[in-house]
């Protein structure tokens, strides 16, 4: 994922402020929590409050009530709103990209990696719906380097899919956006689900992101029978 600058501790605070919300071991995300430590109380304030009123109806008065610290003390941890909300997003996106990767490689064969990756990103987003609209949602209506960190954080399901392109046997390459376009498939499948208050049931989209993304490389009828192993 592409990164800005961040502040010495802000990826771990965030890490801390989203794991508090995950029942132990359930993602793999660290169960330390310190409750005094402000930082990591106005992130999670960020969390809870876009979950509430979404990025743009947000203001940092709503998160500095709900973190019970000052506006002083949000501005000591914090350039603006939407640094805290960058925060809090690079935290849950390296996560999820770490997971899928490392799901990813823990199989040789190509579909498999790529059914492992998609099934490791649907069942953390399944699991918490708060963050996967802090995720999926709100990065698109925030817009500017919110919406364009959102996208550099895609190029890791990317990367997946270009390995499979030796999977290919037809007459014609692949055109070169042929990633691209399958991961804005995948999104949008996602964010029609969240959007519609699925998400919980997100997992049930497997079957269908698995043939969506692998039709083009192995072909229809091989991708629709890998889809339903």
């Amino acid at each position: 994922m592409a990164k800005g600058k961040a502040k010495k501790g802000e990826g771990s605070a965030a890490t801390e402020a989203a794991s508090s919300r995950l029942p132990a071991g359930r993602h793999g995300l660290p169960r330390e929590f310190i409750v005094q430590n402000q930082r990591e109380r106005i992130v999670t304030a960020l969390v809870d409050t876009v979950a509430e009123r979404g990025y743009n109806a947000t203001t940092v008065a709503n998160i500095t009530k709900a973190a019970s610290v000052s506006r002083r003390t949000f501005y000591e941890h914090f350039a603006d709103k939407e640094a805290c909300f960058l925060a809090a997003y690079e935290m849950v996106a390296d996560h999820i990209a770490a997971s899928m990767r490392a799901a990813a490689e823990s199989f040789e064969d190509w579909p498999q990696q790529v059914r492992a990756a998609l099934a490791t990103m649907l069942r953390f987003l399944a699991g918490e719906p708060e963050l996967a609209r802090l995720c999926m949602i709100e990065p698109v209506a925030a817009g500017g380097e919110i919406a364009a960190r959102h996208r550099a954080s895609m190029q890791g399901l990317v990367e997946i899919l270009k390995a499979g392109r030796p999977e290919h046997s037809g007459d014609r390459p692949l055109p070169e956006a042929t990633e691209e376009t399958l991961v804005g498939g995948i999104v949008s499948l996602i964010v029609r689900e969240i959007s519609a208050g699925r998400t919980e049931q997100l997992k049930q989209l497997l079957p269908d992101l698995v043939e969506l993304t692998l039709a083009p490389y192995v072909g229809a009828e091989e991708a629709e029978r890998l889809a339903r192993q």
